[in-house]
């Protein structure tokens, strides 16, 4: 099995239109003709449905119907597979998961929570419309899994770029994720407060984003910013219609402040000498989900940075209008793209 991505859908997956750059004028282009039909399944249902008292002939079914989807989830997610993790074996390990107390009331939980999910279905359809239309040569099934895994993973691709969707990750900023476990920074309340309904289809296609892009090409903070900032550019690309909160994750306080700090975020970076850092330990923050940006002001939200780069990035794609998204993600140089954007902050 050739896994593609794998990963928490804990990824900064900001989009924000600049100051004198407003986005109200934006092009998006008509999709409407473009046949990327989502087709949402759901695994987490046939799999805590079947029957008890013929399990190892329905489990077998089932991974026969999900062959490549089932590889990854109970061989990387759960591990019922690896002897260590199930020394009984694996139908004995899914028989206890599927049948366990608290993974059934979990279980029954994303059910209430997502009974149907077929606005979900067209809102995925119409974001994989944008995706083929920028990037006709990628694959794309149009497949889209969901699953629960007890808070183990929020989403992975596979196959031809079909997504699994972890709901147990989506059940609202009040479901009590830090009672489960308390010391996991993944469930700290700056992230649980997009683990719902509206923040699925961005996080989700934040992950074929990152697919796209690779990781950055250097080490220095200026590399993270241009990098996140070709991630948020082509977000905002296949989302143009989603709001600029959700893409953003930010609270709508937490977008405004950004907006008429642009100047001051970017004076700071100078001051502290950080655009050319490599020391990760002093930047890590402005450029990863994070609950503050550290010496800034406490109403600064994390990557700021990252957020900044986005700027840089939609200014230098108006500098190059005829720069395509493929041109866009193979231009690796940070400082000619900086350079060529002639970027100039916003000041309020």
């Amino acid at each position: 099995m050739n896994v593609k991505k794998a990963l928490f859908l804990f990824l900064t997956t900001t989009v924000l239109l600049s100051s004198c750059r407003d986005d109200k004028s934006k092009h998006i282009p008509d999709v409407s003709n473009i046949a990327a039909k989502a087709e949402i399944k759901r695994f987490e249902q046939e799999l805590f449905q079947l029957d008890t008292l013929q399990f190892a002939a329905g489990l077998q079914a089932l991974e026969a119907e999900y062959p490549e989807f089932a590889d990854i989830y109970f061989e990387k997610i759960l591990g019922s597979r690896d002897s260590l993790i199930a020394p009984e074996g694996h139908e004995a390990y899914m028989r206890g998961f599927v049948t366990h107390e608290s993974l059934r009331k979990l279980y029954d939980t994303c059910q209430i929570a997502y009974p149907d999910l077929q606005q979900l279905e067209q809102s995925f359809t119409r974001a994989f419309q944008f995706y083929k239309y920028y990037f006709p040569e990628q694959p794309l099934s149009g497949e889209v899994v969901t699953f629960i895994s007890e808070y183990t993973i929020g989403g992975f691709l596979y196959g031809e770029n079909s997504i699994g969707v972890g709901l147990d990750f989506y059940l609202g900023e009040q479901y009590p994720y830090q009672q489960y476990n308390p010391s996991n920074p993944n469930f700290s309340k700056y992230l649980t407060r997009t683990f719902n309904a509206d923040h699925i289809v961005s996080k989700s296609m934040s992950l074929l984003v990152d697919d796209l892009l690779g990781p950055p090409p250097g080490n220095r903070l200026i590399d993270y910013m241009i990098h996140n900032g070709k991630e948020l550019y082509l977000l905002d690309q296949l989302l143009p219609e989603a709001p600029d909160s959700v893409k953003l994750e930010y609270s709508q306080a937490q977008v405004d402040w950004c907006e008429e700090n642009e100047a001051n975020i970017w004076a700071f970076l100078l001051s502290e000498n950080l655009i050319y850092s490599s020391d990760w330990g002093k930047f890590r923050k402005l450029v990863e989900p994070s609950p503050s940006s550290p010496g800034m002001p406490a109403e600064a939200p994390g990557r700021t940075a990252s957020w900044l780069g986005f700027q840089i990035v939609k200014a230098f794609m108006e500098q190059k209008p005829g720069t395509t998204l493929q041109e866009l993600i193979a231009f690796q140089d940070a400082q000619a793209i900086l350079d060529q954007s002639k970027y100039k902050p916003r000041r309020k």
